[in-house]
Order: structure tokens, then C-alpha cells, then sequence
């Protein structure tokens, strides 16, 4: 099968979805790994040591409450079913107990939590298609974590749309996910002990 792959998204967000659907994306090839979102394909490089870095610390975090609690937390590849047009990889994604239905070979439907580490090739997807494809399956709070400029943004799901929340005292306790708390200043401290100036 010949499709169309993008590296980056359009210029202005598409209000129509493309062409290609769940049977699409199901036909690909297993390399390179691409991203439905929108009806459209989308393949991203490896991703940075930093990046990988950030992920798993992520991971143990939400690993250790779905320990405790009965959630499960995974990691990129990871296929996220999120319409017949979208298809998501997240970097980290966390279900919560009370949604575990959505846990089948593949998760079908919108986790609770959502983390995406930016890389310089994925930051305006991360930021733009992929945000809004999430705010409107239903996440209900997404990360976009910026090893560069050692960022952390909230969003929070408000009737579909996200709401900017802002960490208070170098921390974020989750206002979503019960136990979810994260020290950032210490995670910005263990990047700088490990990479430097990035």
C-alpha cells in the first residue's frame, strides 16, 4: 500500500480529517513507525537519550501508583485508539482503575493521563494536533515536558477543550489521577546531574 507520510503537520490544523483510517493504519508496515492522527500519517526519528530519560522516569512514577492502586501505566509504542481517523503513541499514558475497559491488545478509548516528552522534530505536533485530538477523545490531563528549556505544562480536560494549570512551589500534585505528585525540582536536578546544559 503507497500512503503519504508527513514529518511535521500542516500549517494550520486541518478541520477535515485525511483520507486514511484504523484499516489503514492496520495495513502499514510494522517500520517506520508512524502516528494517525487526523486521517493523516505522521513518523517522527528516534527520539534523544534525554528523552528516553525523562520517559522512564515518568513511567516509574505512574508505575508505582497503578501498583497500588490497580491502574497500569505504559510506554510508547503503545497504540492509543482514539477514533477510526486517530491513533496515537504517547510517551507515557496512565488508566486509571475505574477505566481499565479501555485496556484490551491495544487501548481503545482516551487514558486518564497523557505524557509527551518534546523533541525538537514532535514539539509543534505534541503541542497542536495531538493536543487537541486528546482534549477532545477526552484525556483528562495531558503533560508536555521540554528537556531544552526544562519545561513542564499542565493541561487539564474541561468539557473537551484544555485548560493551562501551572505547578505551585516547584511541584504538581494532580488534580485527575488520585496520588499523582511530582517533584520538579528535583526531577530538573537529576536531567542536570545526568546531561548537563542540555
Amino acid at each position: 500500500m503507497s500512503v503519504t507520510l508527513f514529518d511535521q503537520p500542516p500549517p494550520t490544523v486541518p478541520s477535515e480529517p485525511g483520507p486514511y483510517r484504523r484499516a489503514d493504519y492496520a495495513a502499514l508496515p510494522d517500520d517506520p513507525r508512524c502516528e494517525l492522527i487526523h486521517g493523516r500519517f505522521y513518523v517522527s526519528p528516534s527520539p534523544r537519550r534525554v528523552h528516553q530519560f525523562l520517559v522512564t522516569q515518568f513511567w516509574q512514577l505512574l508505575h508505582v501508583i497503578a501498583e497500588e492502586r490497580g491502574g497500569e501505566a505504559l510506554v510508547a509504542p503503545m497504540d492509543v485508539h482514539l477514533a477510526d481517523h486517530t491513533i496515537v503513541q504517547p510517551d507515557v499514558l496512565y488508566v486509571s482503575p475505574d477505566r481499565r475497559e479501555i485496556l484490551q491488545d491495544w487501548i481503545e478509548g482516551a487514558p486518564d493521563l497523557v505524557v509527551e516528552v518534546l523533541s525538537p522534530s514532535t514539539a509543534r505536533m505534541d503541542r497542536v494536533l495531538k493536543l487537541n485530538r486528546y482534549a477532545e477523545a477526552g484525556v483528562r490531563e495531558y503533560w508536555l515536558v521540554d528537556p531544552v528549556a526544562r519545561t513542564f505544562e499542565i493541561r487539564v480536560n474541561d468539557g473537551g477543550r484544555f485548560v493551562a494549570h501551572a505547578p505551585t512551589g516547584g511541584s504538581w500534585t494532580s488534580p485527575v489521577v488520585a496520588g499523582v505528585e511530582l517533584d520538579l525540582d528535583a526531577l530538573w536536578s537529576a536531567v542536570e546531574r545526568k546531561f548537563g546544559s542540555t
